[in-house]
């Protein structure tokens, strides 16, 4: 195959996709997650975990558990500052010789370690394509130097790669808002912060030509940072043990707490069970984070400022302000973006998958996949497929140029399920019921467990406006294709009703949508915690047994509240309830595995 993947090497996790039939692909692990954790642990034998396993054993085995990679890429000995090197794993520093990372005995370069992320990327999309895939294109900060991007160029090239190209990732952004379909001269700004690294991009697009103007920022300053000043705020507030693997639980609570602190204005961290038989909890307001991550964030201002006066551009100038990294989500810094550059910025686009969707289409465009198009109509509303749940799942957007394709990735939700039944929609509703049928068909499969078969379904209109439905099976190659004639032809009046429906009732729509979406997670928790003491249930402690039962009777709960904030809270107390229970798992599962 001559085809070449697009991969996102990210500080906190990476993800890879290829272009298929003309649209990117971000392409999912055996457990259906696109987001890979960016975090190695290397167990007893020596055998490495990426990923979420290795992310389930930083509180077990911090200081054989490496994450935040990222940020040692090319480094030496003297480039290191002291906050970079508060970390739970051992760092070897040596002036003048490049920066290494001890465990198990053993001693390994930053590109070693990427070199097992990449390498785990390789083997999902291997898997799910059906076939070997060595050709990569690969994303880096903008901000990187020389040494940086060779190493990230070797670390590829380790996990058995042929880097065609290192990829800037703002440029990668741009391309997947689509910023590369504007007309004439456009500026835009990249403002992408992520766990690790920050960077202030201004490009200039003319006639689908991207020039980056100028470009700032830190490769060591992200949500680590967040992270470590919330531990430290914890520290304070009486956390009352210093065992790294206490800490590395103390690190997992503060992520945990800032993330929710995105949609909640108050979390309750609670961390049983430490050294002497110690319990720690403290509540963390949003007012409290912000006031603590303010520093912090600020720092990205000074930048953005020597951004935008290298470009010789006063903010105004500015077409579009996009945001890239997980950073973004939170509340403090898309208010800060805006006030830095005097308007609301673009969130369209998923923040953490943007630089992996804009790999792929530059991937795409190196290996042919991805040809200039003539623009010559739009489609009127939404075009999308029914999920489980009864949510809308939105494949093509309203007023998306045409002839356009796109596609996703779907696994399926249930044991051993035979089939999948792919009804088609239009329209601007968050539920499946409030849009227009257009169609329904089914494609068959090998039983698989929940979560192992995989569909692909693509959306293509053609110049005539015609909507060619296809779905594929990607263990098999099965697919079966229809073709719709009324996803175009649409009367105004019917078109202005729907809009005008939608906006009468987004509200309503959204809550309906985050209960759904939180309902799912609640029964899929339930369902596991169930299989697992069936598994190992006789050798849990009757203690934390006895917790995680009472965590999961509050999970049933607040399901018939049809409450999502409270369900929500519940599923989050039995996530973590269970973080020890999943360890359990994942080492059993190694040592029952080979070797």
């Amino acid at each position: 195959m001559n085809e070449i993947v697009g991969i996102d090497l990210g500080t906190t996790n990476s993800l890879i996709g290829v272009m298929d039939a003309g649209f990117p692909i971000l392409i999912a692990d055996k457990n259906g997650e696109r987001l890979t954790p960016s975090v190695v642990h290397f167990s007893s034998d020596g055998t490495p975990l990426v990923g979420q396993p290795a992310t389930r054993m930083r509180a077990l085995k911090p200081a054989q558990t490496i994450y935040s990679i990222k940020r040692f890429m090319g480094l030496r000995g003297e480039d290191l500052r002291e906050s970079d090197a508060d970390v739970s794993y051992q760092l070897e520093r040596k002036s003048g010789k490049a920066l290494r990372i001890a465990a198990r005995g053993k001693s390994h370069s930053p590109e070693e370690i990427s070199a097992l992320i990449l390498g785990k990327l390789k083997a999902d999309a291997e898997a799910a394509l059906g076939h070997p895939v060595s050709r990569a294109v690969i994303t880096v900060p903008a901000y990187f130097n020389d040494a940086q991007r060779s190493a990230t160029k070797r670390a590829g090239e380790l996990a058995g790669f042929t880097v065609e190209r290192i990829v800037n990732e703002p440029t990668a952004a741009a391309l997947a808002y689509g910023l590369d379909k504007l007309e004439g001269h456009s500026k835009i700004a990249v403002f992408d912060l992520g766990g690790g690294t920050f960077d202030i991009s201004i490009l200039e697009l003319n006639h689908g030509v991207f020039e980056v103007l100028s470009t700032n920022g830190n490769t060591r300053l992200g949500g680590d940072d967040i992270d470590n000043a919330i531990m430290a705020h914890l520290r304070a507030k009486g956390f009352p043990a210093d065992k790294p693997e206490s800490i590395a639980r103390l690190r997992e609570a503060a992520v945990d707490a800032k993330h929710r602190l995105s949609v909640e204005m108050s979390v309750t961290i609670e961390i049983p069970f430490l050294e002497g038989g110690q319990n720690f909890s403290a509540e963390l307001t949003r007012t409290e984070l912000e006031r603590l991550s303010r520093p912090i964030i600020e720092q990205t201002r000074a930048h953005c400022r020597r951004s935008l006066a290298d470009a010789k551009l006063e903010p105004s100038d500015l077409d579009e302000v996009i945001l890239v990294g997980g950073m973004t989500r939170m509340p403090l810094v898309r208010t800060l973006v805006a006030e830095i550059f005097g308007r609301e910025p673009n969130t369209s686009q998923n923040p953490d998958e943007a630089v992996a969707i804009g790999a792929t289409i530059q991937a795409g465009i190196l290996s042919g996949a991805v040809r200039d198009v003539v623009l010559l109509d739009v489609t009127p509303l939404s075009l999308g497929i029914e999920t489980f749940g009864g949510l809308m799942n939105v494949i093509i957007p309203r007023n998306s140029t045409i002839p356009i394709k796109a596609g996703e990735m779907f696994t399926t939700a249930v044991n051993q399920q035979r089939s999948m039944s792919i009804k088609v929609l239009q329209g601007e509703r968050e539920m499946a019921r409030d849009n227009w049928p257009l169609g329904q068909f089914e494609i068959e499969f090998e039983p698989a467990p929940k979560g192992v078969a995989r569909v692909g379904v693509q959306f293509e209109i053609d110049a005539n406006g015609i909507l060619h439905v296809l779905a594929r099976d990607t263990k098999t190659g099965a697919e079966k294709v229809v073709e719709i004639n009324s996803a175009v032809d649409v009367s105004d009046e019917a078109v202005e009703a729907m809009i005008s429906e939608s906006l009468e009732h987004a509200f309503d729509d959204m809550s309906e949508r985050v209960w759904t979406e939180t309902k799912l997670k609640a029964e899929e928790m339930l369902s596991a915690v169930d299989a697992a003491f069936a598994q190992i249930g006789d050798t849990i402690d009757a203690a934390e047994k006895e917790r995680i039962l009472g965590a999961a009777t509050q999970v049933r709960d607040s399901l018939a509240t049809h409450d999502a904030r409270k369900l929500q809270a519940a599923n989050n107390a039995l996530d973590e309830a269970t973080q020890n229970l999943a360890a359990v798992l994942v080492q059993k599962a190694m040592q029952s595995g080979p070797g």
